[in-house]
């Protein structure tokens, strides 16, 4: 049983192999949070179909390219048909790249700031999607610190679904065949986390 995305292969691929999947990477963080972002107002399949034209857009997410762009890339994104033309949320994400590299430059990074908010025990399985939080203490949390940091776009929702895609949280409704794959995988970064630390 999946949660959400049957007959759609480009939806059923997102649930099988990355929704909750634990993300650690600096560059992969930095993009869901920008993804997720640009998702707000819209649905999540939309983002889904232009995240090749989003990454091409955006030097693949490499925050040290997009905290270079200027008022010249931000005209050009207006154009970008590829892409959600929303000048705020293009704004927020070259934002969002120099507070990744100022994060960096202070010694810590996007991913285990993010990680950092994750909640001390896992919450029991929703019976559906429609059981599941749009926020929580932890997100409304996480989202104060992202905004204190230079963070744009990072409201508490915004910052829960960033939670739920890096795999910060394990969203997978019970009775899903990913969830027991999510756990598995999160309790693993987590203990790989805690070891660096």
């Amino acid at each position: 049983m999946r949660c959400f995305g049957d007959g759609n292969e480009l939806y059923e691929h997102y649930h099988d192999e990355e929704w909750g999947f634990p993300v650690v990477q600096e560059r992969a963080v930095y993009e869901r949070i920008c993804l997720e972002a640009f998702q707000s107002g819209l649905a999540w399949i939309t983002i889904l179909r232009k995240r090749d034209n989003f990454r091409a857009a955006f030097a693949g997410f490499d925050p040290e390219q997009v905290a270079q762009f200027g008022d010249d890339d931000v005209a050009r994104l207006m154009q970008d048909a590829g892409i959600v033309r929303n000048r705020a949320k293009i704004e927020a994400t070259i934002a969002n790249a120099r507070a990744v590299l100022e994060l960096r430059d202070a010694g810590t990074d996007v991913a285990r700031l993010l990680w950092s908010f994750a909640p001390a025990a896992p919450a029991p399985a929703a019976e559906s999607l429609s059981g599941l939080p749009a926020t929580t203490p932890e997100s409304r949390a996480l989202a104060k610190a992202l905004k204190r940091r230079g963070f744009r776009f990072v409201g508490p929702t915004t910052a829960y679904a960033a939670m739920q895609a890096c795999g910060i949280v394990n969203d997978h409704v019970d009775g899903c065949d990913t969830r027991p794959l999510v756990a598995r995988a999160r309790a693993g970064a987590l203990a790989s986390m805690s070891a660096t630390s």
